[in-house]
């Protein structure tokens, strides 16, 4: 069984959150997974992303979470990443970053509104923020409880993984997931950018409004779903 080629692209996934400017010093990791081998795969903790090559990738089960590849100890994070797998059956990679503005929103403990059509274009209403984590929680399998508290957020308020690819951590920062590495990198960036963008519109306008139910299924539905018509169609 070869973990090769998962463990080049998630090296190269990893690069690719620093030259997006989601990155700072060594703060994110992305993980990829085969969910036919039942593995994921992810950066080693602590690793500085210039230096990093793929054989330094760690590949764990996903059940299990035992090490199945790699000499390095994984990323801090990895019990959070092997959650969501659990969790989240249709997601294929984990990106989670502290970039700025998305852990701003965090910080504040306040979910992002959707409040344009950027916003609708990739996400299906405002990104959630988690609840704080209980003293016991942090105290004990905390990075573990962290990826419950995701999944909890979800759960209670019936939110799709699949519409909403992206989460808040209170206090933390953000989580984002997609059926790929390049679609949970593209969520990523995304979010960032709306994060900014929410920034800006209330601090113009204090009380500006989310965008209408409307106008929201409209703009996300064009580029997602069986009813997507957003680019080109492939040739029969």
């Amino acid at each position: 069984m070869s973990f090769q080629a998962l463990k080049e692209s998630v090296c190269h996934a990893n690069q690719q959150i620093v030259h997006a400017g989601l990155v700072t010093l060594t703060w994110g990791n992305v993980s990829g997974a085969d969910r036919d081998q039942g593995v994921m795969a992810i950066k080693p903790s602590g690793v500085p992303y210039d230096r990093l090559q793929p054989e330094d990738i760690v590949v764990l089960s996903i059940k299990s979470g035992e090490v199945l590849e790699g000499s390095l100890s994984p990323s801090s994070d990895t019990p959070t990443h092997l959650v969501l797998y659990r969790v989240f059956p249709g997601i294929g990679a984990v990106v989670h970053t502290h970039s700025k503005y998305a852990t701003g929103w965090a910080q504040a403990g306040l979910e992002i509104p959707c409040l344009g059509t950027t916003h609708a274009d990739h996400f299906r209403g405002s990104v959630p923020v988690t609840r704080p984590l209980r003293n016991d929680e942090v105290e004990n399998d905390y990075e573990k409880n962290t990826g419950m508290v995701i999944f909890e957020r979800f759960r209670d308020s019936e939110i799709n993984p699949n519409e909403i690819p992206a989460v808040l951590v209170n206090a933390h920062g953000p989580f984002v997931w997609g059926k790929s590495l390049d679609s949970a990198i593209e969520n990523a960036i995304t979010l960032e950018y709306v994060a900014e963008c929410a920034l800006l519109s209330t601090a113009l306008n204090p009380n500006a409004i989310p965008i209408s139910k409307v106008l929201l299924k409209k703009h996300f539905g064009r580029k997602n779903g069986k009813d997507a018509y957003y680019g080109q169609n492939p040739k029969p």
